[in-house]
């Protein structure tokens, strides 16, 4: 089944003295295109993440966003810089001394400035935050390919109706196509005989002038294409692999057969058909910048 490329997913977990937030969210690209928001400390997780939603998502702006958050305390610590603690208290005596202030800051009003304190993460086990972030970004992924599942479904629904349309359209083209050629020659005959009244006719030039037409305004090798152009969507329709590309070119090739019998009839009823077949090939063309 087709997949949209608009999707979004969220998963929260608590493992092993971590609470960990996978949340993706996509939209509509050309090619996979990933970016990663996530604590500098953890950057080391990038590659991974991105390879690995990669591997189950082959097309669309994938944004993801990932949150570690240590529940033990001692898996940070904090320390002071000394150096620029003091050059602070320093500033601070001199100040008191120029204006003829007392000096009464304390140690809480020094940490407060900026700096001071230094926060330092313990060293952490990369392979092991690796593995407890990819448990969380796979139940992300899961519902993320669920939403591009759903919106896939609504998307195969809409565009295979209009493809069943033009069908249909093809089939009132090959019915009329025939008649048009009737109709030709009975008003070329009719023509004639009000140009030259009751002289005899040259049956074999009117079959002449008739033939020329017929060949002119024949659609059948366009109808059989298209036959088989739509049969072929519906084929990629159904496929699970990521065929928007193809069905971008397929709809090409869809609009060119249509604007070939467009040109080539002489007929109003084929025309107003043809007209609305483009209209419904122009909406699929939307649809199918969504699929994956």
């Amino acid at each position: 089944m087709i997949k949209s490329m608009t999707g979004f997913g969220r998963a929260v977990r608590e493992l092993d003295g971590y609470v960990i937030t996978v949340e993706l969210k996509s939209v509509n690209h050309r090619y996979f295109e990933f970016s990663l928001r996530c604590p500098r400390q953890y950057g080391f997780i990038e590659d991974k993440i991105k390879s690995f939603i990669n591997s189950r998502v082959a097309r669309g702006k994938i944004e993801c966003f990932i949150a570690i958050d240590a529940l033990n305390a001692e898996s940070a610590e904090v320390a002071v810089n000394h150096t620029l603690a003091s050059a602070y208290v320093k500033v601070l005596n001199e100040i008191a001394d120029a204006y003829h202030l007392k000096s009464d800051f304390s140690a809480t009003a020094i940490s407060s400035f900026p700096d001071v304190l230094v926060v330092r993460k313990a060293e952490e086990d990369e392979d092991k935050i690796w593995s407890l972030v990819k448990q969380v970004a796979d139940e992300a992924v899961d519902k993320f390919m669920e939403m591009r599942l759903a919106e896939g479904q609504r998307l195969y629904d809409d565009v295979y109706a209009r493809s069943e349309f033009i069908l249909d359209t093809v089939s009132f083209i090959e019915e009329r196509s025939p008649k048009t050629v009737k109709e030709y020659n009975e008003k070329l005959v009719q023509r004639v005989h009000e140009l030259l009244g009751d002289v005899s006719l040259d049956e074999g030039r009117i079959l002449q002038e008739v033939a020329v037409f017929a060949d002119k305004v024949a659609v059948a090798e366009e109808t059989v294409r298209l036959r088989s152009h739509i049969e072929q969507l519906h084929n990629f329709l159904n496929s699970d692999e990521a065929v928007g590309r193809k069905l971008d070119f397929l709809v090409q090739e869809i609009n060119r057969e249509t604007n070939t019998i467009g040109s080539k009839c002489n007929d109003v009823h084929i025309s107003k058909k043809v007209v609305d077949m483009k209209a419904e090939i122009e909406k699929i063309r939307e649809q199918i910048q969504n699929i994956e």
